[in-house]
């Protein structure tokens, strides 16, 4: 699932007329980068949620036949937030006979090298309940893990007092990267109601014994889209290290004005 829905505030003006996902970086959509890294671990069928300039979002995909993926759009006629927007979505992983295999979940104002395949294996072998990318480095929030890389809590900082919601006495702060992969048996566990945040989710279910676990990043390039300053970043930085089976650039339709 690709999550697209947001307004995108911090981007403006370049968002005043269209949605963050069709903003682009050397010449591709954010929306265009994140499917065609999907596409490149094998990914075949995707969900995206979309709310602001929403048929903008519809008629790009249709204008590139769908980037060659099953895709299906989850529309938000009010903004979600990331769990409430799987939560909407969750059909989407449960139909066919009740699918078991894990799925990505994937922001897309995020950029990386991030191996997902690697990802989804120690998401296995780990028998998680879902797995996060996470990397040591600076960040406005921080979430807690334990010795074994199990989700014990959460700071603003790495100066605040912690939020714990399992003991630990050497809960390392690392930040979140906007990647995650999911086993389908979350979906029934989601509880919170309307917009909420998934983190949210994942702590309450940490507190109740599930296993959250954090999957170390730190080899990987990783930059946030969400800012302009770091849009120019990216922009100078893509190229160099984003793996090139992503075939940078491609010859996509131009998003619509």
């Amino acid at each position: 699932m690709v999550l697209a829905a947001g307004l995108g505030t911090r981007l403006r003006p370049l968002t005043d007329h269209r949605p963050k996902a069709l903003v682009e970086v050397a010449g591709r959509t954010m929306l265009e980068i994140t499917l065609s890294r999907l596409r490149s671990f094998e990914i075949r069928e995707v969900i995206i949620n979309v709310h602001h300039f929403a048929d903008q979002i519809v008629q790009y995909l249709k204008t590139n036949d769908d980037f060659g993926i099953r895709i299906e759009v989850s529309r938000e006629d009010t903004l979600l937030d990331t769990g409430g927007g799987l939560k909407q979505a969750a059909h989407f992983f449960l139909d066919d006979q009740g699918k078991n295999d894990p799925f990505i979940l994937h922001n897309v104002d995020v950029i990386s090298s991030i191996d997902l395949r690697r990802m989804a294996q120690f998401h296995a072998a780990n028998k998680a309940l879902a797995t996060l990318a996470i990397q040591d480095r600076e960040t406005s929030r921080y979430l807690l893990f334990d010795d074994e890389m199990r989700l014990c809590g959460r700071r603003q900082s790495r100066h605040e007092k912690p939020e714990m919601v399992c003991p630990s006495e050497t809960a390392q702060p690392l930040a979140f990267s906007g990647v995650h992969v999911i086993s389908p048996r979350l979906l029934p566990m989601l509880k919170e109601e309307g917009a909420f945040s998934i983190i949210a989710s994942y702590l309450r279910l940490a507190a109740d014994g599930e296993k959250i676990a954090g999957f170390r990043a730190d080899e990987y390039y990783w930059r946030d889209l969400g800012t302009l300053e770091n849009l120019t970043k990216a922009a100078a930085e893509v190229k160099q290290y984003v793996s090139p089976q992503e075939e940078w650039p491609t010859t996509a339709a131009p998003p619509a004005k």
